[in-house]
């Protein structure tokens, strides 16, 4: 064997997939119902989808290859928990779910291209898929044409809306402009510098926030800087950080490149502990790559962390590790991608049928009581009404939760004054 693949199988991220499918025995184990009891199928299936008697099949889209793997893998791993776990309570009404997985390796034309063969060859009843804004963006045309239900699980920049996308992570006005605030106020800030991956969703969100620190809080943003996907030399930014010495690094870098990033800081000598940066993007599953002693003391706006305190939770954490290993972490897309086949149950059996139109339509007003965030609805624009809490890195890699909302945030993908 070489010594490439030997590393290769040695990677953090292999062994968390070797783990996950030595784990798969385990859950054949779980008591099974008897499925075909549901209503006839004629009645749930007007529109030809692969639904039959006591089977309905559903599509996984993520990037199980290149630089966003590290990120995607949670969330396979999440939807494939919920699934199972369905299944065992006896699927939807009626039907096992049954999985067609497909990889969009990163690639935005690939995710387009896997979300039609879904749609139009496999005529899956929904997709639970993509984390980039870009391969949303790719995708939604293609869900909107061919008339598919895409279940999206990651925190972005708002300022869409579809009636064949539900949003189960958290859109501009429950993470930034929320996390912003927390942190001007927490760290008397001033002044900012932005640093993101070059694509849509850092882009957009960092123009959200730019607007908000300058226009709304009247304070200063003293640099802003992007890399392609991928990138792993930050010398240079960091040497412009040692520079301009803003009160806050803003990060919203992505994938891969965070190992890269946080690594580099540490060894230029600039301590989380007394430099702060809150991020946008980096949550347990990235940590798991970057190495907790890279990153402690930074802070990360999400609406979810593995530490959360609640029964939920707790049941959630030890059935993942359970099914995937005890090594593994758990992120906040990973937990928003969990929802997404819980969701879509509730809302199938709400309109009791599989109908995409059907299921659109009974959408709004879906609650999941046991979502381990905590109670969550979805609202007439196909957002989540959910907190929005801030996390402080530890060593251990998991966060101590430092702030919560004490309500429920109204999701508002189009801010007036931020578009």
């Amino acid at each position: 064997m070489s010594d490439e693949i030997k590393r290769g199988l040695q990677s953090p991220l292999r062994r968390k997939l070797l783990m996950g499918a030595a784990a798969l025995p385990a859950m054949a184990l779980l008591p099974r119902l008897a499925f075909g009891a549901g209503p006839p199928t004629a009645a749930v299936n007007t529109t030809g989808l692969a639904v039959t008697d006591t089977e309905v099949t559903v599509g996984i889209l993520h990037s199980a290859t290149g630089t966003m793997a590290i990120s995607e893998t949670g969330s396979i791993q999440a939807e494939k928990l919920a699934i199972e776990q369905i299944n065992a309570m006896g699927g939807v009404l009626g039907r096992k779910i049954k999985v067609i997985q497909e990889d969009g390796a990163s690639d935005w034309p690939t995710f387009a291209e896997k979300a039609k063969k879904l749609l139009v060859n496999d005529k899956v009843a929904s997709i639970m898929g993509c984390w980039t804004s870009a391969s949303r963006k790719a995708v939604l045309p293609v869900m909107e044409q061919y008339n598919g239900m895409l279940y999206y699980p990651t925190f972005y920049e708002g300022l869409e809306q579809s009636k064949n996308v539900i949003y189960t992570g958290q859109e501009a006005t429950q993470q930034i402009l929320a996390g912003i605030d927390w942190i001007t106020k927490e760290k008397n800030a001033k002044s900012f510098y932005f640093i993101g991956s070059d694509y849509i969703w850092p882009r957009t969100s960092n123009k959200i926030a730019r607007k908000h620190i300058e226009n709304f809080l009247k304070l200063k943003v003293v640099g802003e800087e992007y890399f392609p996907l991928g990138h792993t030399q930050f010398n240079s930014v960091i040497n412009k950080l040692k520079l301009t010495k803003p009160d806050v690094i803003f990060t919203d870098v992505v994938g891969g490149s965070n190992v890269a990033f946080y690594k580099q800081l540490k060894a230029a000598g600039i301590d989380l502990a007394k430099q702060t940066l809150l991020t946008i993007s980096v949550t347990e599953d990235e940590i798991d790559g970057i190495g907790g002693e890279n990153i402690a003391g930074a802070y990360a706006c999400m609406k979810y962390f593995q530490s959360l305190k609640n029964e939920n939770n707790e049941k959630f954490v030890a059935a993942f590790k359970k099914m995937w290993g005890d090594k593994t972490v758990i992120g906040d897309v990973t937990q928003a991608a969990y929802l997404g086949p819980w969701l879509w149950k509730a809302t199938v059996e709400k309109a009791g049928s599989f109908d995409v139109d059907k299921v659109a339509a009974a959408s709004p007003g879906i609650e999941f009581k046991g979502a381990p965030e905590g109670y969550v609805r979805i609202h007439e624009n196909h957002h989540l009404w959910s907190k929005t809490r801030v996390g402080k890195a530890k060593l251990d890699g998991q966060f101590d939760m430092v702030f919560e909302t004490a309500d429920l945030i109204q999701p508002d993908p189009f801010p007036k004054g931020y578009q």
